[in-house]
C-alpha cells in the first residue's frame, strides 16, 4: 500500500527530560568511568534506569577492560569472620564463578607478590629445589574439574528459615589448573620411604597440614589458574594445593614449602582441630576423603511455589570418584525416584541433577540422596548422629529435606 507523503511524523507524549538529552552521550562519557574496577555498567546506568527506557532507542555501554554482571542479578556469598558461603540456590550448571566460590581462611588472605614467590620442596629428596611461579609454569600443565568443600560443611535451622546457601555453602566447583605433583617429586628425587609430605601456607597463620605421599602422587595439583585465569587471592594467591575429593583444609592455600617424611607431622590443624568423634569413645583422625552429599536448590528456602508442574533441580557429589545416582523423594522418603543426571559427570565433581513433579498443593516434604560409584548411600541425619555420639563437628553429609507448606511456602527441614 502506497503511503502518502504528506503523513505527519509521530509526536511521542512522553516529556523530553535532562536524562533523555543526555542519553545521546552517556556512551562517549562512559569511557570516563573506572571500567578496571568492574563496575562500569552499574556506573554508566542504574538497574531503574535500565528498566524505565527502551533498549533500542538509548545508545548502549561501549566495550569495557572488565566484564560484569548485570546490575538486575545481585549474587551474593554469605560472610563471617573466618568464612563466606557460595550461593548454591542462585547458581546454574555445575561451575562456580570464581568470586562466587566459598572462603575458609584462618589468618586472612595475604598479599603475594608473584614475582618474589617460592616454593621450596625439600627433606627426603635427592636434591632439594627451590621453584619460582616461572618455574611452575614451565611444567607442563593439567587441568581439571572439581568440586572444594570444607570438612565443616554443615548448619541446620531451628525455624526452617534457612537456605542451601547455609546449609552447605562451603562447597564449590572449579576448572583448576597447574603443574601436577607428581611432576614434581620426580624432579626432587622423592625417597620411596617417604610417605607423608608436609604442606605449608604463607598466611598470617602459616597453615600446615599432613598428607599422605601417595596422594601427591596421584592426582594433587599445585594450582596457579582458575577457571581460566589466575587463582584469586581468597583461593590461594599465586599458587596453591589442590586435592580433588579431599577435605579443604588440606588444600593449603598460598602455597610455600612441602617436606617429604616417613611419618605424619601431627600438625595442630590435624590434632586439636579437624578430628571427629565416630562412636565408642573414639576420635578418627586424617578424615580426607569427602563423602557423597547432595541437596535441592529449587525449590528451597525462601521461595514460594504454586500447585502444578515443577522442576526440582539441586547438586550432588562425592569425593570418592562419580556420583552414579541420585534419588528424589516428593513424599517425605516413603519413595524414592530416580533424578536425571546433567552430563558430564565427572569423578569428583560437583553433577547437577533435576525431576520432574507434578504437586497437588497437599503440603509435603521433598527430598534428594545420591550414591556414588563406591555404593555409598547418603545417609539420614539420625544415622550420622548414631553413628558419632551427637558429634557435629566435621564430615556431616546428611540427607537434606525441604518442606512444602499449603501456601507454596518452602522451608528447611531436618531428617
Amino acid at each position: 500500500m502506497q503511503q502518502s507523503n504528506d503523513r505527519k511524523p509521530v509526536v511521542s507524549s512522553a516529556k523530553i527530560s535532562r536524562r533523555n538529552l543526555l542519553a545521546g552521550a552517556a556512551a562517549a562519557s562512559i569511557v570516563l568511568v573506572q571500567t578496571a574496577s568492574g563496575k562500569a555498567f552499574q556506573a554508566a546506568l542504574t538497574a531503574s534506569e535500565l528498566g524505565s527506557e527502551d533498549p533500542t532507542k538509548v545508545p548502549g555501554v561501549p566495550p569495557g577492560t572488565l566484564g560484569t554482571r548485570s546490575p538486575f542479578e545481585k549474587p551474593t556469598k554469605t560472610p563471617s569472620d573466618t568464612s563466606s558461603r557460595t550461593p548454591l540456590q542462585d547458581l546454574h550448571g555445575m561451575i562456580t564463578p570464581s568470586d562466587l566460590h566459598y572462603e575458609r581462611h584462618h589468618g586472612g588472605v595475604p598479599a603475594i607478590d608473584p614475582a618474589k614467590y617460592e616454593l621450596v620442596i625439600h627433606g627426603m629428596v635427592e636434591k632439594p629445589m627451590v621453584f619460582t611461579l616461572a618455574d611452575l609454569k614451565r611444567f607442563p600443565s593439567v587441568s581439571r574439574i572439581a568440586f572444594l568443600e570444607c570438612s565443616g560443611n554443615y548448619r541446620g535451622s531451628s525455624d526452617g528459615k534457612i537456605r542451601p546457601q547455609e546449609i552447605c555453602g562451603l562447597t564449590s566447583q572449579s576448572e583448576w589448573t597447574g603443574v601436577a605433583l607428581s611432576t614434581l617429586f620426580r624432579e626432587v628425587g622423592v625417597s620411596p620411604k617417604a610417605t607423608w609430605f608436609l604442606a605449608e601456607g604463607g598466611d598470617a597463620a602459616v597453615m600446615t597440614r599432613s598428607v599422605p605421599a601417595h596422594k601427591g602422587w596421584d592426582d594433587a595439583i599445585i594450582a596457579y589458574a582458575q577457571n581460566g585465569e589466575a587463582i584469586r587471592p581468597e583461593q590461594g594467591y599465586p599458587v596453591r594445593l589442590f586435592l580433588p575429593g579431599w577435605e579443604g583444609n588440606a588444600n593449603v592455600k598460598w602455597l610455600r614449602r612441602i617436606e617429604l617424611a616417613d611419618a605424619p607431622f601431627m600438625t595442630r590443624e590435624e590434632t586439636s582441630k579437624y578430628t571427629e568423634a565416630v562412636g565408642g569413645g573414639k576420635i578418627r583422625q586424617f578424615s580426607f576423603t569427602m563423602d557423597a552429599r547432595s541437596i535441592i536448590t529449587y525449590p528451597a528456602y525462601p521461595a514460594k511455589v504454586e500447585k502444578g508442574w515443577i522442576e526440582i533441580r539441586g547438586i550432588a557429589w562425592s569425593g570418592r570418584g562419580k556420583v552414579t545416582r541420585v534419588e528424589v523423594s516428593t513424599d517425605a522418603g516413603k519413595t524414592w525416584q530416580h533424578a536425571a543426571l546433567q552430563q558430564p559427570v565427572l569423578d569428583k565433581a560437583i553433577t547437577t541433577f533435576r525431576y520432574l513433579w507434578n504437586w497437588d498443593g497437599t503440603p509435603t516434604e521433598i527430598m534428594s540422596r545420591t550414591v556414588d560409584e563406591t555404593g555409598y548411600v547418603q545417609p539420614f541425619l539420625k544415622q550420622l548422629l548414631a553413628a558419632r555420639g551427637g558429634n557435629m563437628g566435621y564430615h556431616f553429609n546428611p540427607v537434606t529435606a525441604w518442606y512444602l507448606q499449603r501456601d507454596g511456602l518452602v522451608l528447611f527441614r531436618g531428617t
